[in-house]
């Protein structure tokens, strides 16, 4: 089973291709568990709360059939055991990626032993940043000084690194081309905050699984790599 990393963007029915795989994935888990459709845990903790679960359930459903068990919390909420317990798949959605790691990190542990058993996740924007050893913050300056773009009217904030899932060994970030984030990647990296990372353009899905990294949809993924005297940027293209 795989990793699902969406970086943004997607959430109508013309993207769900962006989806069909993992949904496939859990299908398979669920009927070699007995069940006729599978059985979906979708986590969102979003300013929008219940809409924004709606939401992510609709794209889910536009590929594919399954049974969705829906945990919905807005600023502040947390998970507990009980929303990923027994299930196909594991969806987190979006929304502001510091308070979705802090809901979520309650039941690191236990995503990180139903992954390595096999059960699929996918994470969308904030979903997909969170996933990495470390979880990368929204902050805009290193050191006070600006690496990506801000509101002009006032001061961004600092670029935090906070522990991740782990279930990949770098950092992610999402709707990178959209929000100009390249920049703040590279300069992460050349600061020594974070090892290496790859950077998800929105409408674009990176698919982790046993026969290495596939992109799927619109966009690019963005490669960052330390190297000789700077810092090394590829693109891995859909």
């Amino acid at each position: 089973m795989s990793v699902h990393l969406v970086g943004g963007g997607a959430l109508s029915a013309a993207h769900a291709p962006l989806y069909a795989t993992f949904l496939a994935e859990a299908a398979a888990r669920g009927r070699a568990a007995g069940r006729e459709r599978p059985r979906v845990a979708v986590l969102s903790l979003h300013p929008a709360g219940v809409q924004q679960a709606e939401v992510l359930v609709d794209v889910l459903r536009a590929a594919g059939e399954f049974e969705p068990h829906v945990t919905a919390a807005e600023r502040g909420g947390s998970v507990d055991l009980a929303s990923i317990a027994e299930v196909d798949g594991i969806v987190i959605g979006g929304g502001i990626v510091e308070e979705v790691r802090a809901g979520i990190e309650p039941v690191f542990g236990e995503l990180r032993r139903q992954i390595a058993s096999g059960v699929p996740y996918l994470g969308v924007s904030a979903g997909a940043m969170i996933a990495g050893e470390g979880a990368l913050g929204g902050g805009s300056r290193i050191d006070g000084v600006v690496v990506s773009p801000e509101d002009p009217s006032e001061p961004g904030e600092e670029f935090e690194v906070e522990a991740g899932i782990g279930l990949v060994d770098v950092a992610i970030d999402a709707h990178v081309a959209q929000r100009g984030n390249l920049s703040r990647l590279v300069a992460a990296v050349e600061a020594g905050l974070i090892e290496s990372a790859l950077g998800i353009d929105e409408r674009t899905a990176l698919i982790v699984g046993e026969g290495g990294l596939r992109v799927v949809g619109s966009g690019s993924v963005w490669r960052v790599l330390p190297a000789d005297g700077g810092v090394l940027v590829s693109t891995l293209g859909a």
